[in-house]
């Protein structure tokens, strides 16, 4: 490469968009860390609370028990409520599955609303698999907004309920990463073709 201003302005631009990248990595290496958890110790006095309830257990029997115990998360609190759906359509299999979901609170409330608007599906099938794909969707978005306030996600979110309003039905896992994949590229972030966006 020429060693000019034009040569040196691309060699800039070439190592910044690196360092973005590396940087993109690391936060989906890390993704579990992209918020700050709800404390282990609430989350040991929440699964002890649970003891009494018979699982496999609805989200609404969930709500009903430990709905109103509030939790924090760095500087925020929360209800337990505001964090799980109060839904017939997602069930729990253990306590433990409960403090998974509830553990970071950013993707607890996107998944929330997703599961309840997927409640005005007749005969909706919400399986295991779909809803972690959605969830590995949300962290990874998360991921990328470290500096956004958590904006991708609400915005995938919205997508998501309104395809389920206007059509009825929960979008494909793929399509919701391809969005997910386009939102992230519009904020400025390059994704590769064998990352989980980048479909």
């Amino acid at each position: 490469m020429a060693d000019d201003k034009q040569g040196r302005e691309k060699q800039a631009a070439d190592e910044e968009r690196r360092q973005r990248e590396r940087a993109l990595r690391t936060e989906l290496e890390r993704y579990d860390e992209a918020e700050p958890p709800i404390d282990d110790a609430e989350l040991d006095e929440i699964e002890a609370e649970l003891e009494t309830v018979s699982f496999p257990a609805t989200g609404a029997e969930i709500v009903d028990t430990v709905g109103r115990r509030r939790v924090a998360a760095g500087q925020e609190t929360y209800a337990v409520e505001e964090l799980l759906p109060e839904a017939e359509v997602e069930t729990y299999e253990s306590p433990a599955v409960v403090r998974s979901r509830i553990q970071r609170p950013t993707i607890a409330m996107a998944m929330k609303r997703i599961v309840e608007a997927s409640e005005t599906i007749p005969n909706v099938e919400y399986s295991a698999s779909q809803r972690d794909a959605y969830e590995k969707t949300l962290r990874a978005l998360q991921a990328v907004d470290t500096l956004d306030e958590d904006e991708g996600v609400r915005a995938i979110t919205d997508w998501i309920v309104e395809r389920i309003e206007e059509k009825g039905k929960l979008p494909g896992s793929r399509d919701v990463r391809r969005e997910a994949g386009k939102l992230t590229r519009e904020s400025g972030y390059e994704v590769r073709n064998d990352e989980w966006l980048g479909i």
